[in-house]
């Protein structure tokens, strides 16, 4: 199963993702660490892309979209991918949805990690102390959570219009997040399964499912 994992900076998304990872065999596809990536090698695209985080901006679709088309075209991740990170806008929705059915693919689940703003400072300087990241200040870390509520409230709706979407309590503990996870995820796959056997038995058409 493919499956995205929203919420703003410092929500713990990579954290869940991680979690998720390794208890059902996915590979994370975070946009965060490719962008990371770029700019630790010293290339030019990565010299451009520090200078957009720094100042707390988005990097552009164009950019982002070539970053992770490599890993959606390369059969070793089919249908195994979690996207940390993105999309974080409607046009970049659409373009995934796009990419992925080029390569006979799909999202099938779609999560929300939902934390408050003040959480969201509290985690950003702890998380500053610990891993000494130059784009992680009070500062950039309010102006990044705004821009994030704002790009993706529509991203939010197009999941919600396709029955995708669950929100999960992201102010609860790591560990109470990832049980919550968990139990979505089995379901899901308990459906998917049931999709697959009605589908080798030619009833798919007689059977409609949606996820809520």
């Amino acid at each position: 199963m493919n499956l995205i994992i929203f919420g703003p900076p410092g929500a713990g998304k990579g954290t869940q993702s991680k979690f998720i990872a390794r208890k059902f065999n996915l590979h994370q596809l975070s946009t965060g660490e490719l962008l990371r990536r770029e700019i630790s090698n010293n290339t030019k695209l990565g010299s451009d892309i520090s200078s957009v985080i720094n100042a707390g901006e988005l990097v552009s679709n164009e950019t982002v979209s070539d970053l992770i088309e490599k890993f959606i075209s390369n059969n070793i991740y089919k249908n195994r991918l979690i996207f940390d990170g993105y999309p974080r806008n409607l046009n970049q929705a659409r373009n995934l949805d796009k990419l992925l059915k080029k390569y006979d693919q799909k999202i099938d689940l779609v999560l929300r990690l939902s934390v408050k703003l003040e959480t969201i400072k509290t985690r950003i300087l702890e998380r500053k102390n610990q891993e000494s990241r130059a784009d992680d200040n009070e500062e950039i870390a309010i102006k990044r959570y705004k821009t994030y509520e704002k790009s993706t409230e529509p991203v939010i709706d197009y999941y919600k219009n396709s029955n995708l979407l669950n929100v999960v309590n992201g102010e609860a503990s790591i560990d109470e997040i990832s049980n919550e996870i968990s139990g979505i995820i089995e379901g899901i796959k308990g459906w998917l399964w049931m999709i697959t056997q009605y589908k080798y038995a030619g009833n798919l058409n007689s059977f409609n499912i949606w996820l809520v």
